[in-house]
């Protein structure tokens, strides 16, 4: 492993990586501090960027990207009580009441090193894991890659907020629209409706762009209220002995709850907050001081979203499934270029594979170094009216999406995909599950297929191997136990109790 690694900083510390790597954490931060966008928004809007990049630049950046936006989200959290993103909700709880009691400066630095401490260990969990999930990885046959892939459906729904029938539809729906174009071995053309240009189906980029990207410009207009917020006093950025002693502990503790979480899909840094911070509730001799600046509940839940947030690329690189719409953002990167993210991807790109780990912590240092001393920055870019902002994001959203194929169809695409993420939103529905599914949809069909021309059109092959048939149990008995009534509502209190 530490030849291997000593390869991957010999990638990442290379002028051209070193800078795409500290331009996705600069972007990764803005992204986070301004709210309204995130980084799933922002990573579809720079797809297009990425096409004469080499590969493994290219998914350094917009790694930067991702787990950048997890920093820059608890800056004004704790200054504004206003979350960039949705695992600065939770942070907000406890950053903005210490802000209050002026003691925003020990919050931000109890974010930023937790968060650094977080994902230098999810980095060497990843480093380490990868080789061991490769060699599991690859004794799978079809039949064990469509019940991974299954699994990874049902459980994205499982961990949804809300209803777990929204969420299934919402996989419905995504691996339906996954399915439009041509059938690649009978030739013959599906759910096309006589339009041409969907004989190729429907684009990813656009269709991400407008979910995730035009859909927020919209609910931002309607409810101008979500941009406003209050600035605190910043103070000193350090910590009292007395807040080293809970917040230490804390953020170990979100780091191995993060790291576990953001391994399964529909996991990844929001689930991990929210978990760390229930958790943190759950242990605490002192129950009456969180909601009031209790800074355990803020430093855990900072070290699990950046945890989870660098874990989740355990199984996009060791197996090629994506476990959140992020991941299955960087799957459309990587096919962009030309790789097929899966176990043979440690031999055939270790360039790539241990290039990305190791980027994963020099962004890391870069992002401590950046976030405390540019506190005051970041706010400053909060007081930009919206109405100056959201003109140039749409542009950007309709260059990038024209860009694609040089068609006009794409940003119709995008346009249709804007009005069907906003009417979803307000229906209470989460678009994730949906991307999940548009880009799991055909990969499941594609390994069913085979698995049933290799049993001759047996079922039982997915019961009769010991893992697709483990793989698949497990699936129905999350379903199973997500739809009991008794469960169903536990899990929404919990939800509504956190979000409150």
């Amino acid at each position: 492993m530490l030849e291997n690694l000593a390869l991957g900083f010999d990638v990442a510390l290379s002028f051209q990586n070193l800078f795409f790597a500290f331009l996705g954490a600069l972007i990764g931060t803005a992204i986070g501090v301004l709210p309204g966008l995130g980084p799933t928004a922002t990573i579809s809007l720079l797809l297009p960027l990425t096409f004469g990049q080499e590969p493994v630049t290219a998914i350094i950046m917009l790694a930067g990207i991702y787990y950048g936006a997890q920093y820059g989200g608890s800056t004004t959290a704790i200054l504004l009580n206003l979350p960039g993103e949705i695992s600065g909700v939770v942070t907000a709880i406890e950053g903005h009441q210490m802000a209050k009691q002026g003691r925003a400066g020990a919050a931000l630095a109890a974010a930023a090193i937790g968060s650094f401490f977080a994902g230098t260990v999810s980095t060497a969990v990843v480093a380490a894991a990868g080789p061991a999930l490769t060699s599991v990885a690859l004794s799978f046959g079809p039949p064990e890659y469509f019940a991974l892939m299954a699994l990874g459906l049902v459980v994205s729904c499982v961990l949804a907020q809300g209803s777990v029938f929204k969420a299934v539809a919402m996989v419905v729906l995504g691996v339906m629209l996954g399915l439009v174009g041509t059938d690649i071995q009978t030739g013959q053309q599906r759910f096309t409706f006589g339009v041409p240009e969907l004989a190729d189906g429907i684009n990813f980029v656009a269709l991400a762009m407008g979910l995730f990207g035009v859909s927020e410009i919209i609910l931002n207009l309607i409810n101008p209220e979500n941009r406003e917020g209050t600035v605190a006093k910043r103070g000193r950025l350090w910590l009292t002995k007395e807040e080293w002693r809970y917040a230490a502990p804390a953020s170990v503790r979100g780091t191995l709850l993060g790291t576990i979480l953001g391994i399964l899909p529909g996991g990844g840094a929001s689930i991990s907050s929210f978990g760390s911070y229930m958790l943190e509730r759950k242990i605490t001799r002192r129950p009456e001081r969180f909601g009031k600046g209790a800074i355990e509940g803020l430093a855990g839940p900072e070290s699990a979203n950046n945890a989870g947030a660098q874990s989740a690329f355990i199984p996009l690189l060791t197996l090629g499934i994506p476990s959140n719409s992020v991941m299955a953002l960087m799957v459309g990167a990587l096919i962009i270029q030309g790789i097929q993210p899966g176990p043979r991807m440690i031999e055939a790109q270790p360039e790539l594979f241990w290039g990305l780990i190791a980027s994963m912590w020099v962004g890391n240092l870069m992002l401590l170094i950046i976030n405390l001393p540019m506190v005051g920055l970041w706010v400053q870019l909060l007081r930009v009216p919206y109405k100056f902002m959201y003109p140039s994001i749409l542009v950007f959203c309709c260059i990038g999406a024209y860009s694609l194929n040089n068609s006009v169809f794409d940003i119709y695409v995008m346009i249709g995909a804007s009005g069907l993420g906003y009417v979803l939103t307000r229906l209470g529905c989460e678009t994730a599950p949906l991307l999940l599914g548009f880009v799991l949809g055909p990969m499941m069909e594609e390994h069913l297929r085979r698995a049933m021309l290799l049993s001759r059109g047996d079922w039982m092959t997915f019961v009769e191997r010991p893992i697709s048939a483990s793989l698949l149990a497990v699936a129905a008995i999350a379903l199973a136990l997500m739809i009991s009534p008794s469960i169903r509502r536990k899990k929404d209190q919990a939800l509504a109790e956190e979000a409150a």
